[in-house]
C-alpha cells in the first residue's frame, strides 16, 4: 500500500493528535530507554526522527545532558510544542521541519539517531535508512521502534473486505526490516518483537484511539466518510469480538531495533539478530 506522506504531514498537524494514545508512546520509549541503558554509549549529538511532541527530547536530555539534541518532524504544528519543553542546561536544541528521509544535513553529523513509533509512517524505509547510515558518524548508534504486521491485523482483514478501499497501513516484518537495514549499509542489526494487548470497554474509543495514532494516510482509501451499510457491518463485527466481559483488545505487535555503522564482518557476511 502506497503512503501519501502529505497526508501524514496534514493528519499530524492537530497539535492534540496523539494525545489518547500517548500512555502507550511512553510505555514503548521508556522500554527503548531501557534498551539503551545496557549500551555504554555517549553520544554528543543526537536526532530524534519523528519527535512530535518533543517527550523523548526530554528523556534523551536527561540520559545524555551535555548532548546537542535535534527534533526532527514533518509535522509544524508538533515541532511548535515541542520547543515549549525545557531540557537540561547543558544541552543545545535544534528543530528541523522536515522528511526524516532526506535531511538537509551533512554527511556524518550525529553520533545516535533515535526513533520511537514514527518510522511506518514512512513508505520507503530502505532510503529512510540509506539516509540515515549518510547523517551517522562511524560507529554512530541507531535506534528505533515501529509496529510490525500484526498490528490491528484482525481488524486490518475485516475491513479489507468491506470494499476496495484502504483502511488500515500495513506494517513491515522484522524479516524485510532486517533485509533492508543490511542493504542499507548497517551492520549486525539486532531485532526484537514485543506483544502489547491493549483492552478497552466500548468500539468507539478503540476506534478512536487507533485514528489517535495518525489516521489513514493511504493513497487508496476513501475520500469520505464510511457510508452506513459499512460502519454498521464494522459495528456488529466488533459487537461479536467482545469477550464475555464486554471488552475489546486491540493488539499491538512491537517491533525494535538498533544497529552500528561501524563496520563488522563474520566471515565476510552480515549478520541480522532477531529475538521472539
Amino acid at each position: 500500500m502506497s503512503i501519501e506522506l502529505q497526508k501524514v504531514r496534514s493528519l499530524f498537524e492537530k497539535r492534540t493528535r496523539v494525545t489518547d494514545v500517548a500512555f502507550l508512546i511512553r510505555e514503548i520509549a521508556n522500554r527503548m530507554n531501557e534498551r539503551l541503558s545496557v549500551m555504554k554509549i555517549t553520544p554528543l549529538r543526537i536526532m530524534d526522527a519523528g519527535c512530535g511532541h518533543g517527550d523523548d527530547l526530554q528523556m534523551l536530555s536527561e540520559k545524555f545532558p551535555e548532548a546537542r539534541l535535534t527534533g526532527v518532524d514533518a509535522s509544524f504544528a508538533m515541532l511548535s510544542r515541542a520547543r515549549g519543553y525545557r531540557c537540561h542546561a547543558g544541552n543545545r536544541l535544534d528543530y528541523v521541519c522536515g522528511d526524516f528521509g532526506l535531511l538537509p544535513v551533512r554527511r556524518s553529523v550525529f553520533d545516535m539517531i533515535w526513533s520511537n513509533l514514527s518510522l511506518h509512517w514512512h513508505e520507503d524505509i530502505a532510503s529512510v535508512f540509506k539516509e540515515w547510515v549518510r547523517v551517522l558518524a562511524q560507529e554512530g548508534l541507531m535506534m528505533f521502534s515501529c509496529f510490525g504486521p500484526g498490528t490491528w491485523s484482525a481488524l486490518r482483514n475485516f475491513c479489507n473486505g468491506l470494499d476496495a478501499y484502504s483502511h488500515i497501513l500495513e506494517f513491515n516484518s522484522m524479516r524485510e526490516i532486517g533485509d533492508k537495514l543490511i542493504g542499507a549499509g548497517f551492520v549486525a542489526p539486532v531485532l526484537e518483537r514485543e506483544w502489547i494487548t491493549v483492552t478497552y470497554a466500548t468500539a468507539e474509543k478503540m476506534l478512536a484511539d487507533i485514528r489517535a495514532f495518525g489516521g489513514n494516510p493511504l493513497k487508496g482509501r476513501p475520500k469520505g466518510l464510511w457510508g452506513k451499510k459499512s460502519y454498521r457491518k464494522l459495528m456488529e463485527y466488533l459487537d461479536a469480538e467482545q469477550s464475555e466481559y464486554g471488552l475489546l483488545s486491540l493488539e499491538f505487535e512491537v517491533i525494535y531495533a538498533h544497529a552500528f555503522k561501524e563496520k563488522k564482518l563474520v566471515r565476510q557476511e552480515r549478520i541480522i539478530e532477531i529475538f521472539r
